[in-house]
């Protein structure tokens, strides 16, 4: 079976469903977290960004599974991402205690970085309504057998935020695949949130399980050493052709290892300053590496949600196209958009994304 098989629009309601916690992100703009006297408000969450990208964008139908504690703070976040077009249907909703010992909204306090200063979060998400999140909590039968859902997206964060999210993100995947839905992950490893509980090992067995049940799996070199056990060997600090020969050494392993995976991919970024960096991208189909056109020197101005950008990218050139070249250049250069724009998701439109996969220039356009 070539490329990736899926389920008819016609049958479904939705493209595609994320499952994930989503944050309010509190930005200082061009100042400083332990200095700012106010905030800018986002919504933003790894497996969420991916949805929103996909609506916003490239005109999808997608929805959330997300929970958030019942209170003004979860009104915000679910008002952003009424704003963002993305449904709330499927989001449950927590009594609050009117203190949160119990239950709470996450937060994530984030610099954009600049120069020689790198971007800096600081999340403030225990006891949140998401990662208390356990298996029964969604009704996947009805989710994927009566709504109708073609792509299922997760990932790593989601999965590290508790002992119960893994568990969920197993029966999603399984129910997932039951229905025909293809099953995408990003891996997103943070040692931030699995060092106090099993740390790397933990966070391999959680995302080897994981693995089993996914049929594109997205990650950086990092992630794919942390989460499965991968390691990259030759890379140095450019994007040369030894370390794109190393990533596709590692990408190669993976997918003998897991034979489930139908598309494997990866960014490729070589961090120059905060503010400049070498971006690209390759990912595996059918037995072929495709890499993006390269872009060095790439200006950023928030890099937060670069790569969440390059995977919405990515699945809309696998759901439009079922090709393995094209999908990785949308990947690409949605991501790049999105990290010349603040915030967590993107402010790309598809007649930008289409005119930089073409080559075209940041010309004024008239």
């Amino acid at each position: 079976m070539n490329g990736i098989q899926l389920r008819e629009a016609s049958t479904c309601q939705y493209d595609l469903l994320a499952l994930g916690e989503v944050m309010l992100r509190l930005d200082p703009g061009e100042g400083r977290i332990r200095c700012a006297r106010e905030f800018k408000a986002w919504e933003g969450g790894g497996e969420y960004n991916v949805a929103r990208g996909l609506r916003r964008c490239f005109g999808l139908k997608t929805a959330v599974c997300t929970a958030f504690a019942d209170n003004d703070v979860g009104r915000l976040i679910e008002d952003l991402i009424l704003q963002g077009g993305v449904a709330t249907e499927f989001v449950k909703w927590v009594p609050y205690d009117g203190v949160g010992r119990t239950v709470r909204n996450g937060l994530n306090f984030t610099e954009r970085g600049f120069g020689v200063r790198g971007a800096v979060g600081i999340a403030d998400r225990g006891h949140t309504a998401a990662s208390q999140l356990k298996p029964g909590d969604f009704d996947w039968d009805h989710l994927f057998g009566k709504v109708g859902v073609r792509w299922l997206h997760t990932g790593g964060i989601f999965a590290a935020l508790s002992d119960t999210t893994p568990r969920l993100v197993i029966e999603a995947v399984k129910k997932a695949r039951q229905y025909g839905a293809i099953v995408s992950y990003d891996l997103n490893y943070r040692s931030s949130l699995w060092k106090h509980i099993g740390g790397q090992k933990r966070a391999q067995e959680v995302n080897r399980e994981i693995a089993q049940y996914v049929d594109v799996m997205i990650g950086n070199e990092e992630d794919f050493t942390a989460c499965l056990g991968f390691e990259v060997e030759g890379v140095d600090e450019n994007l040369s052709q030894l370390e794109v020969t190393a990533f596709k050494t590692m990408i190669e392993k993976a997918v003998k290892a897991y034979p489930n995976f139908r598309v494997t991919a990866t960014t490729l970024r070589s961090v120059k300053t905060a503010t400049r960096n070498d971006w690209g991208a390759i990912c595996w189909m059918d037995g072929q590496f495709h890499q993006a056109s390269p872009r060095p020197d790439l200006e950023i101005l928030d890099r937060v949600g670069g790569g969440d950008s390059f995977a919405s990218g990515l699945i809309y050139g696998l759901m439009k196209f079922n090709d393995g070249q094209k999908a990785v250049e949308y990947g690409a250069a949605h991501g790049a958009l999105a990290m010349t724009t603040p915030g967590d998701t993107s402010m790309a439109s598809l007649r930008e994304v289409e005119n930089l996969v073409k080559g075209g220039s940041a010309r004024v356009q008239r």
